[in-house]
């Protein structure tokens, strides 16, 4: 009979699990303890070089202290996660780091701050190290949290068995990597951190753009109009009626130009007859800012959904309604108010069509978050994303339709000569609607072609089967 304490661990016929490679960090501050836990969550053994080894602060639980020397020693792959002023501590121990790679995570407060990259002034230290810059755009944020599946890190290095081992372990954490080439290329990607909403830049510009032009327009066409022509001061109308108007307006546009350029890419490639040659930079960079895009619109609808629900408290709404109710007393007007059953209708499927319209907004919005969004599979993303949101654009587009199906052949409704704003929004979902019909016919042609023949194929079948019976 086998004792207990004879009970082999691992499966009879197989050898022990191998030992988890021992990783080292020099820096026991905020990124340094977060890198630690990070790797430890991802199976490997972690030893931490301290100047004080015996009083450095509480660390993750499992990993080991040591001094620096130590430390360098037991490890192969080193993290630098301390600042680029306390690097000379390196240079006295260059026999200790000969032939180890040491991953420089460093940053600095502003551009061009050192003469030399960081990355390159450690090489030029510890020259018998094989120095890679890298991981430097993770904050000990997102590594306590684990905001790491699918996020885009940048290595650099003169070595490429060096970059290898980094980011064989860069891929384990979950995290995409993408070579830069030699370590030349440091100084770039010590400024990326400083870009201050890179990918924003766009969008927020032709979001600002598009606003204050649609505000300048609506103002001349409400406020500046009904002065001149009427001799009426509505300017109150500047703060909450007029931006109620402006934001669901660029609102849409904004969706729009998320879905164009899609529809703009599929039609050069029917027009190349080749998916795999690369497409104008503008359009490239146009692809790579929609998410940012649709963002900024969700941002819009909610402010537009703020507005309408604080309309009816405002002073103007409500003294409105109490001055019809007044001139009806007035003149002793007992008949009931006429009861129009399409405006009932028009209103009302207006107000659903906004509703169902800004649900999806917020769908799509949680979806593009990388946490949500991670845990959908590529189907489920891409079903959201491209059906949702066409879906959504039509239920948008189609609400400002309803908003105006009987104002567009109203002569008064045409201030100087110039459309209303809702008119001049739906020129472009209206565009993109149409364009994205245009390349889904071929789509739908090959598929009832399918259809057919499969149906064809089949008659004879089901006559043979009927001879058969008879």
């Amino acid at each position: 009979m086998m004792k207990p304490e004879s009970v082999l661990l691992h499966p009879l016929g197989t050898a022990a699990a191998a030992v988890s490679e021992m990783l080292c960090i020099f820096g026991t501050g905020d990124l340094g303890r977060s890198l630690g836990l990070r790797l430890l969550q991802s199976g490997y053994r972690v030893v931490y070089g301290s100047r004080r080894p015996h009083s450095c602060g509480p660390l993750p639980q499992g990993a080991q202290v040591m001094s620096h020397a130590e430390a360098a020693q037991s490890a192969s792959l080193i993290f630098i996660c301390v600042h680029r002023e306390h690097y000379a501590f390196l240079e006295t121990m260059a026999s200790h780091l000969k032939e180890k790679v040491l991953v420089d995570l460093s940053n600095n407060l502003k551009k061009n701050l050192y003469p030399e990259a960081n990355a390159a002034y450690l090489q030029r230290l510890v020259p018998g190290a094989a120095v890679v810059k890298g991981l430097n755009t993770l904050s000990a944020w997102a590594l306590q949290n684990g905001l790491l599946a699918g996020k885009q890190v940048y290595l650099c290095g003169d070595s490429a068995e060096a970059k290898q081992a980094v980011a064989e372990m860069s891929t384990k954490l979950g995290l995409t990597v993408l070579d830069k080439g030699s370590l030349s290329a440091a100084r770039e990607l010590e400024d990326f951190p400083l870009q201050l909403f890179q990918e924003w830049r766009l969008p927020l510009r032709v979001a600002v753009g598009l606003i204050a032009f649609f505000f300048f327009y609506l103002l001349i066409r409400d406020v500046i109009y009904a002065y001149v022509e009427q001799g009426k001061d509505i300017s109150f109308r500047i703060t909450v009626a007029l931006g109620n108007k402006v934001f669901p307006i660029v609102s849409l546009i904004m969706l729009s130009l998320c879905y164009l350029p899609g529809v703009i890419a599929a039609f050069l490639q029917l027009y190349r007859g080749t998916k795999y040659r690369r497409f104008p930079d503008w359009l490239n960079r146009w692809m790579l800012c929609r998410k940012q895009m649709g963002l900024i619109a969700l941002g819009l609808a909610f402010l537009h959904a703020i507005y309408t629900f604080v309309t009816p408290t405002r002073y103007s709404v409500r003294h409105k309604l109490i001055s019809l109710v007044v001139d009806e007393m007035k003149n002793n007007k007992t008949t009931p108010f006429y009861f129009d059953n399409t405006e009932a209708w028009g209103q009302d499927s207006f107000y659903v069509l906004g509703i169902l319209g800004f649900f999806l907004y917020v769908l799509l919005g949680l979806t593009s978050l990388p946490s949500v969004g991670g845990s959908l599979s590529w189907r489920e993303f891409n079903f959201i994303q491209s059906k949702l949101g066409h879906l959504t654009l039509i239920i948008c587009t189609t609400h400002g339709y309803i908003y105006g199906w009987n104002k567009f052949l109203q002569p008064s409704t045409y201030k100087w000569y110039t459309p209303p704003g809702y008119m001049l929004c739906l020129i472009v979902p209206s565009v993109v609607l149409v364009l994205k019909a245009l390349v889904l016919l071929p789509c739908v042609d090959r598929t009832l072609t399918r259809i057919r023949q499969g149906w064809e194929r089949k008659q004879p079948d089901e006559e043979m089967v009927k001879a058969t019976n008879l």
